[in-house]
């Protein structure tokens, strides 16, 4: 088999809030082409190693790292890093979805715009594209002068994660993005996720263990900080070998 590509290289990062540890020496690699779960119980540092990946984390008080977060081989925290290309290259779907108070079609190509994207055919065509990514196109080609807010829970959800495609992200990193929605609606979403990891490294945070095993290629185990294990979804689901990841996937804690 061919080596998979590294799309970001966590490398001894650990992430401080006024100088206690959130999350600790970590070393992690996100690969091209593959759905990564991270699970564990909360306040394991899960979202906040998110945030790390895209330096959301910048806009909290206290915050400080050390540590390298690599892609392309570059720190994302060097001081000449573009953040604000970081951030659509490495894009963010939150738990709860939140439509802008405008159009369908201007949300999707708000971002397009911002990044000085002007020509209407590119605009329509990226929105498209990027609705169809997200299995929405269907649901919402005749109602894109609606206002967003419309859409039912899932498809707000779905347009956030087509929100964020549209502006062809290398890494779509997802924070519980099916914490509030029924199962049809997570279904959808877990369906999207197959066919956008050909294209897409993607980095879901769930505390559904459920949704973990169905919904990732590889799980990492985070707790109290610390990378416990990380392997193969059904090697970790089905043979775990460290004991405190046994533990939490039989729920003795969590």
């Amino acid at each position: 088999m061919p080596t998979p590509t590294i799309r970001m290289h966590v490398q001894g990062f650990t992430a401080s809030f006024d100088g206690q540890p959130a999350v600790k020496n970590l070393d992690l690699e996100i690969f091209a082409q593959e759905r990564l779960a991270i699970i564990g119980p909360a306040r394991s540092g899960k979202t906040t190693f998110l945030r790390s990946l895209n330096r959301l984390n910048d806009l909290l008080p206290g915050f400080a790292h050390s540590g390298k977060i690599l892609r392309d081989g570059k720190d994302i925290y060097d001081a000449d890093v573009d953040v604000a290309e970081l951030r659509r290259k490495v894009g963010m779907v939150y738990a709860v979805p939140v439509a802008l108070p405008w159009s369908i079609y201007d949300n999707l190509v708000y971002g397009l715009r911002l990044a000085g994207v002007r020509d209407r055919a590119t605009l329509d065509a990226r929105m498209e594209t990027a609705l169809g990514h997200a299995f929405l196109w269907n649901e919402v080609k005749d109602r894109l002068r609606e206002p967003a807010n419309v859409l039912s829970g899932g498809q707000q959800q779905r347009l956030c994660i087509a929100r964020v495609l549209v502006l062809e992200p290398e890494v779509l990193i997802l924070d519980e993005p099916c914490s509030g929605l029924d199962p049809i609606s997570t279904a959808k979403i877990e369906d999207a996720l197959v066919a956008l990891k050909e294209k897409h490294a993607i980095v879901l945070v769930t505390n559904n263990t459920k949704q973990a095993a169905r919904a990732s290629d590889r799980t990492a185990f985070f707790l109290l900080g610390e990378l416990i294990e990380v392997g193969p979804t059904a090697q970790v689901f089905t043979r775990p070998t460290q004991k405190r990841t046994n533990d939490y996937l039989v729920g003795q804690f969590g």
